[in-house]
């Protein structure tokens, strides 16, 4: 891994060998696959995916690239994990999925090769993955075409979030592997309005992701001391 790609090998290593599970709707992935219809009726209501160019970066195995491209967007999604793409090109092929697209490349190479290329940019639950989030997000900023839209969601750094992210998920509920995530690459809401504003662009809407563990339930919510999701705007030009 060149010393200039923002990743962690650790991290990659870490998804990839779970990357043969990424469609296992019980696997160590169910709850992204049951976030993900909340998250990708809230990314199509604010921007209305169908007919737009979308890109969806650390797309993993490709769950929400596949769920927009479904909805009518033309999506890529781009991965620095060989294995974790594989999986999603397969089941792209297997389903046949339309309109969707998949790339190994760093989302700072792709924002210097193809910069204002798209409509819209997602960028979720990746950010507290990686080592230099500020630089993420800054070039899904550049890939973005002014007016266009960015979201991302991410995980708060608090004592809150430490208990239910961590101990809770990982740990008691055994939701998650134990090693997911570290407290220390959590991001609070502040920090990341203050890269967006630094990387132009504007935040317009904030939602918090709930969870109930004992009905299993997920909601959108105003709480974002937890998960959360930013939905922002790249200024005009």
């Amino acid at each position: 891994m060149s010393e200039h790609v923002n990743a962690d090998p650790a991290e990659l290593a870490k998804f990839s060998e779970l990357a043969h599970r990424w469609w296992d709707v019980e696997s160590e992935f169910k709850p992204l696959h049951q976030i993900n219809p909340l998250r990708l009726d809230w990314i199509d209501q604010l921007a209305g995916l169908k007919g737009l160019d979308v890109l969806d970066v650390g797309c993993g195995g490709g769950i929400l690239a596949d769920s927009m491209a479904r909805r009518g967007a033309e999506v890529m999604g781009i991965d620095l994990s060989t294995k974790a793409l594989r999986v999603a090109q397969l089941h792209a092929l297997e389903a046949e999925t339309p309109r969707v697209q998949y790339r190994e490349i760093a989302v700072e190479a792709l924002a210097a090769e193809r910069p204002g290329s798209f409509d819209v940019v997602t960028c979720m639950e990746m950010l507290e993955h990686v080592p230099q989030p500020e630089s993420v997000v800054k070039a899904c900023s550049q890939l973005v075409k002014p007016g266009g839209w960015v979201f991302f969601s991410t995980i708060n750094r608090n004592a809150k979030a430490f208990l239910l992210a961590i101990v809770g998920a990982e740990y008691v509920l055994k939701m998650l592997p134990r090693g997911t995530h570290e407290f220390a690459k959590f991001l609070k809401p502040n920090e990341l309005a203050h890269a967006c504003r630094q990387a132009g662009l504007e935040v317009t809407q904030t939602r918090g992701l709930e969870h109930n563990p004992l009905t299993g339930r997920y909601w959108l919510s105003a709480d974002t001391s937890v998960n959360y999701l930013f939905a922002t705007r790249r200024l005009a030009e």
